[in-house]
């Protein structure tokens, strides 16, 4: 029996090895505000007033070594923007903070943006298309694509303000 159709992520959780560093991404970065903080050791930041999208604990990570990217875990965070101009500004808010890009493609259904935070876990941020312009085969099956994404043609519609 599938799941019910309004079933969704409701945030991740992830161990750091530097909460502050870790909370300055989070915040500056990616934008969230910082809801709660327990101590020295979790926060808790979300987008919007929800009570958190991310949570970060040093509870068994602090000071340790940085995951190595071979082993099994989370390969990626997913940030969705609710449209291109907002995509935009997220990835110019990153580059304003000496974000490296790891890579950027347009998947026919969405267009999406990756680089990691500072413990080396994936972030990926991307706009979804409107599911009538998904890229469909004869019979109706979606046919995602994996395309090159312009960034400085995204960056154009970029609101000036959002890097302040």
């Amino acid at each position: 029996m599938p799941a019910h159709p309004e079933t969704r992520i409701g945030h991740v959780h992830l161990k750091v090895t530097d909460l502050d560093r870790s909370v300055a991404f989070y915040r500056d970065v990616m934008g969230l505000e910082v809801m709660q903080t327990y101590g020295r050791q979790a926060a808790f930041l979300s987008a919007g007033g929800y009570h958190h999208h991310i949570g970060l604990n040093t509870w068994h990570s602090k000071d340790g070594p940085r995951a190595d990217p071979r082993a099994p875990g989370l390969y990626h965070t997913a940030f969705v923007f609710p449209d291109r101009p907002a995509l935009a500004d997220a990835l110019a808010r990153a580059l304003s903070h000496g974000v490296e890009i790891e890579g950027a493609a347009d998947h026919g259904v969405s267009e999406a943006i990756y680089f990691s935070d500072p413990d080396g876990n994936g972030i990926e941020i991307y706009r979804d298309r409107a599911p009538e312009d998904w890229p469909r085969d004869g019979n109706g099956k979606l046919l995602m694509v994996n395309a090159p994404l312009d960034l400085p043609n995204l960056l154009l519609e970029a609101n000036a303000d959002s890097t302040d």
